[in-house]
């Protein structure tokens, strides 16, 4: 227990325990605050402690920006809410020169603390009187700063019972002894706040911008705010004054550069800087330009006690890089800040200072030689030409392909090759800059002196062909006349081998798995080219998925992964990561949905933290569609939006035709007929790239469907799955199929689908034959086990579409119990799946009503608004079939006039086949 000290006089006139004043967090200085995201386990703590009568403080420890305030002020709110009375007060240093200088405006009036005890008792008794049954609770933002006689007095309170207390505690700051005592004791409970992870960060973007922000913004803002909310805030806002975090109405995303700060986030990184001394300052600088160094370097400038004060005060990190031990600063946003005010003189002798000392090491780390060229280029415009090439094969391997660029144009034109302009033109791909990647090629071609040579600029060509514009057939040709010219037959078979890729993902996938098995061995040592293996590993298993073959090619994409990892530092195709986007689509397809979804989000991770930009599209599209296939369709339109944002960005055309398709398809099921029509429009710009064929229409079908035209979206899907069959999709033409079964014609497509299936690996396309078999022979026996088929796979929409079916027809046979079952599971699956609005099969599981499949198609057109001369021409009828058919819905529905009608075609009613 604190003894009670003299105060001194402190009456406050009008003082009030029940002052309530809001301080908003926001992105600007007077917005509303920003929601409260991660904080859970925090806010469940707290509410515990406020009704545990033993619990007199809940005290919040944290650094700067991590969101201390924010939860402080929820945990307070809360209290409020519940009953309790309580008001708020601000430590300060200016407040902390006098004593009660923090809270001396929370004092009642009246109460006399010249005698410490009269006083207190005095005091106690007040708030007693006016908290009634329960606690007053006080909130103190920043308690490290208190002074010692507001400190006292408020444990004296809190021991006494009158008061419970919130407040904040920067974790990093020296404490008065008052304070310490403050924080002690069994009564007191703690949370220490971190930062926010990822999956945090991006809820809460998503949040405040009130729109999806793409994955790759939300990982490059996660990495320059390293997840602290206030530096965050200050990022955002900067982003959106500057216009570099733009949308194009589909998602968020950062424009390429350097991330804007503002104002006050300068301010807040400064706070930090100016104590540390001229030493720590150098420090500061030199790591600010370069990233990391030595801590053999990090000695020469300070000394070792010196260092680890830094690291003990939060602002530099010392951890151990293999075999070396490197320093850091602690947080990105240091060094954003630090270069930013750096002149440039001093700027140049810091980056030749650390290239010196480094070379006086001896230059041992691989990535010595990378550093001192950058820094001396940088610093002088130029660099000996064998340093800049070693930095540039460094730093290709470090998937650094900005550096790349740099050091190689950097390169005088003298020491240009046929290998430099290769590296440059592969560079210049992944960064998305494709015209200047095929200008690099053009370039080499004066540097070609052999068959080999030929080759190698062969492939890089037909690469940069395939992923500019999709054109694919333009590439087939470059590749074949080339190969004409060349005689030796080892070079010849790594022709075949280029060949085969480019047709399995360009829509001949059974031609392309067919030259791959012939002239790509199964092991990566039974050929000379090691990337020409690579490129094969890729395209195999995606041709042999598409082709039905799944189980093969998960195991194919195995081994090209793995191969992979053993030869990466021979490779030139940029990360292992980059062979597992297969591995996605292989396991979708063998009916793996739940472990594809996992590694497909998993590989992206791996991508964005390596740099590698690439495949992130392959892989977005693929995770859009394992959504679309599981039926939670705002996540599927979700990967869809990044997939094209990202595809937009880096100027990659093959995806953005079926990513489009995807959008509009699960814009349409949600409901939002708008978003899907725009989507629709804009396919119109993008070419097709092959793969995955007919699938390009599924976003034109679901649009039919939500304008209530389900006969012309069954056309549709018909001509997309001939489309997939005349290439041998596989994968394609059973989702095609299977969705003609759902919108009211399974008999059109059972038998095919049963052949599919007979023909295919997994138990995907099986479970979905066996759907389309059961909805056509109406067994809602068939359809239950169907549905438990397709639920094991992870398609829950299928599944729950299955089992509804099973309920409208129980129904029709006057089971009601079984019917009320089957429905019930029906809505618990439909529930499971986000965003889908109710489909035909759907609103069988709650019908009442029964109407034939026309009735119903000719109501949904007349609700729409189409008059029956309108839906005779769409559905081919005479427009006196449609009048009957609509008096006998009508007569069904007890209604008489098509408002009605709109009101009616909601959960009273189900298509009957």
């Amino acid at each position: 227990m604190l003894h009670a000290v003299p105060f001194g006089r402190a009456v406050v006139p009008g003082g009030d325990w029940t002052v309530l004043r809001v301080v908003h967090m926001s992105a600007g200085e007077n917005g509303s605050p920003w929601p409260l995201v991660g904080r859970e386990g925090q806010m469940e703590s707290f509410k515990q402690a406020l009704g545990d009568d033993q619990i007199e403080a809940f005290l919040i420890y944290g650094p700067t920006g991590v969101g201390k305030s924010r939860l402080a002020r929820e945990c307070w709110s809360f209290a409020m809410q519940s009953g309790h009375r309580g008001s708020r007060a601000t430590a300060t240093l200016a407040a902390r020169a006098m004593p009660l200088g923090a809270i001396a405006h929370l004092i009642p009036a009246g109460v006399d603390l010249t005698n410490p005890m009269k006083g207190l008792a005095a005091l106690a008794s007040v708030i007693g009187e006016r908290a009634q049954q329960k606690r007053v609770v006080i909130l103190v933002d920043d308690v490290h700063l208190l002074d010692s006689a507001s400190a006292v007095l408020l444990r004296q309170l809190m021991d006494a019972e009158a008061v419970f207390l919130i407040g904040t505690v920067r974790a990093s700051d020296p404490l008065s002894e008052a304070v310490t005592a403050l924080q002690q004791g069994d009564t007191v409970c703690r949370v220490d706040l971190t930062e926010l992870d990822e999956r945090n960060i991006e809820e809460l973007l998503n949040r405040v911008l009130e729109k999806s922000v793409a994955r790759s913004t939300v990982h490059k803002l996660f990495d320059i705010s390293a997840g602290n909310p206030l530096y965050l805030r200050e990022l955002i806002k900067g982003a959106l004054e500057s216009g570099a975090l733009v949308t194009d109405g589909g998602v968020w995303q950062l424009t390429a550069g350097s991330f804007p700060g503002t104002p006050r986030l300068r301010e807040l990184i400064e706070r930090h800087l100016p104590a540390v001394g001229e030493t720590g300052r150098h420090i500061f600088e030199l790591l600010s330009l370069c990233g990391t160094i030595s801590f053999d370097c990090a000695k020469e400038i300070a000394s070792p006690d010196a260092l680890n004060q830094l690291e003990r005060d939060g602002l530099i990190r010392i951890a151990r890089d293999q075999q070396r031990l490197s320093v850091y600063l602690s947080h990105p946003l240091y060094g954003e800040v630090l270069r930013e005010n750096l002149p440039v003189q001093r700027r140049n002798e810091l980056l030749l200072e650390q290239a010196r000392r480094v070379e006086a090491h001896g230059m041992r780390r691989r990535d010595d030689a990378l550093n001192v060229a950058s820094w001396r280029l940088s610093a002088t415009g130029s660099a000996d030409p064998s340093l800049l090439l070693e930095a540039a094969v460094i730093a290709r391997h470090a998937h650094d392909y900005e550096q790349v660029a740099t050091l190689l144009n950097a390169l005088p034109e003298i020491h240009h090759s046929l290998h430099t302009c290769l590296l440059l033109s592969e560079a210049l791909r992944e960064l998305g800059r494709l015209e200047d990647a095929v200008l690099a090629l053009d370039r080499g071609e004066m540097y070609v002196n052999s068959e080999h040579d030929r080759l190698v600029i062969t492939v890089a060509r037909t690469a940069n062909l395939f992923w500019l514009g999709a054109r694919a057939k333009e590439a087939l040709e470059v590749n074949e006349n080339a190969a004409q010219e060349v005689s030796d037959p080892n070079l010849l078979r790594l022709f075949r081998i280029n060949e085969g890729y480019l047709r399995t993902l360009t829509g001949e996938p059974i031609v392309g798995v067919n030259i791959l098995e012939k002239y790509a061995p199964v092991e990566v040592d039974e050929l000379a080219d090691v990337n020409a293996w690579l490129w094969s590993g890729i395209a195999r298993p995606i041709g042999l998925a598409a082709t039905g073959r799944s189980i093969h090619a998960v195991k194919w994409a195995e081994h090209a992964y793995s191969t992979h990892q053993k030869v990466d530092a021979q490779a030139l195709l940029s990360h292992p990561a980059a062979s597992l986007p297969p591995m996605v689509f292989a396991l979708t397809e063998a009916g793996k949905l739940n472990e594809a979804r996992a590694l497909g989000e998993s590989v992206l991770r791996q991508l964005m933290k390596a740099r590698v930009h690439g495949p992130l599209v392959w892989v977005e599209l693929f995770l859009g569609r394992i959504e679309w296939l599981a039926g939670n369709v705002t996540q599927a339109g979700r990967w869809f939006s990044d997939a094209i944002a990202l595809a937009n960005s880096r100027n990659q055309v093959p995806q953005q035709q079926l990513a489009l398709s995807g959008l509009a398809a699960a814009a349409a099921l949600s409901g939002d007929v708008s978003g899907a029509n725009e989507a629709q429009k804009r396919m119109e710009y993008y070419p097709g790239g092959g793969l995955l064929a007919g699938e390009e229409r599924l976003g034109e079908a679901w649009l039919l469907v939500a304008q209530g035209r389900l006969t012309q979206a069954r056309d549709v899907l018909s001509h997309a799955a001939a489309a997939a069959r005349k290439t041998n999709h596989v994968a394609s033409e059973a989702l095609l199929l299977t969705d003609i079964a759902r919108l009211g014609n399974p008999r059109q497509v059972a038998r095919r689908l049963s052949q599919l299936a007979a023909m295919s690996e997994g138990p995907f396309i099986k479970a979905r034959a066996h759907m389309a078999e059961a909805l056509s022979a109406r067994d809602s026996e068939s359809l239950y086990l169907a549905s438990d088929e397709l639920h094991d796979v992870g398609a829950h929409l299928l599944a729950a579409e299955a089992v509804a079916a099973a309920a409208a027809e129980f129904r029709r046979m006057g089971n009601t119990r079984q019917a009320t079952a089957a429905a019930s599971r029906a809505h618990d699956l439909a529930s499971a799946c986000d965003g889908a609005s109710t489909t035909p099969l759907l609103a069988a599981a709650e019908a009442r009503v029964s109407l034939t499949a026309r009735e119903r198609e000719v109501a949904l057109l007349a609700a729409g608004g189409a008059p029956s001369k309108d839906i005779a021409a769409t559905l081919h009828l005479s427009v006196r079939t449609v009048d009957n058919h609509l008096q006998h819905v009508y007569t069904k529905l007890g209604i008489s006039t098509r408002r009605e009608l709109r009101q009616a075609l909601g959960s009273d009613t189900v298509v009957r086949s």
